[in-house]
């Protein structure tokens, strides 16, 4: 049996395999400036926003409308899934009108689920130390944003937030990169971006990123996620070692 080898890690007497050293080989943090973070998924278990919107809206919007919980969650994903790609999709302001419940109320009742994933806080604060430039980049209403930094307080690891709002198209559309670029400053070519969703992750390769990395594990509590096209971490673990 050959032995996979081994090196040591931040962490303490953590170890990573050889396996995980292709990544770092691929991913040169000591060469990454820049480094582009998505949230929901990403940094954080999307099992909250999935219960939250695969249940808990499904479950209040048949309460109000006097239809079972199975009806009004068919009619929910066709109508949430007609707002793909668009603003409206995680716009918490829109879907209030839309269906009219209060939805950031209802997440407020929630807000016990809002979790961050393993090793996360440990990778801020290493690029942090390292003086890397740490963006956050989201699709998602800067409501919740806001309701998450508050449960999470990872707020304080970013030096700058862009939410999809602020410049009018979500991650999927090539203007959303023009303009995050033109906004945060950073070079394409020394710039990392994690996400969870392949279809952003190819619009960020065809402008130009240079490191892309595929998070595998976004809900803690639905089977992974894999990728024929980009190099996949499930754990932020893996990007952890000596020497960056």
């Amino acid at each position: 049996m050959r032995l996979l080898p081994l090196v040591s890690n931040p962490m303490g007497n953590v170890t990573i395999s050889g396996s995980e050293m292709k990544i770092l080989r691929e991913v040169p943090l000591k060469d990454i400036e820049f480094v582009l973070l998505d949230m929901d998924g990403t940094l954080l278990d999307l099992y909250f926003d999935d219960y939250f919107w695969g249940h808990l809206v499904p479950e209040k919007y048949a309460e109000r409308h006097n239809m079972t919980f199975g009806a009004a969650r068919d009619y929910l994903f066709k109508t949430y899934k007609s707002h793909e790609r668009t603003l409206n999709w995680c716009d918490i302001d829109f879907w209030s009108k839309e269906l009219n419940l209060d939805i950031p109320a209802l997440k407020e009742q929630i807000k016990h689920l809002i979790e961050v994933h393993p090793h996360v806080i440990d990778f801020l604060k290493m690029l942090n130390r390292n003086r890397k430039k740490v963006f956050l980049l989201t699709n998602a209403h800067y409501k919740t944003v806001n309701l998450k930094f508050k449960k999470t307080q990872i707020g304080r690891y970013f030096d700058s937030v862009l939410c999809s709002f602020d410049v009018g198209y979500p991650k999927e559309y090539i203007e959303f990169w023009k303009r995050a670029e033109k906004r945060l400053g950073f070079d394409k070519d020394r710039s990392l971006f994690i996400d969870d969703t392949e279809e952003v992750l190819k619009v960020a390769r065809e402008y130009g990123i240079r490191y892309l990395l595929f998070k595998t594990v976004a809900n803690s509590k639905a089977e992974p996620k894999r990728s024929a096209e980009f190099m996949t971490i499930s754990d932020f673990r893996e990007l952890m070692y000596e020497g960056l």
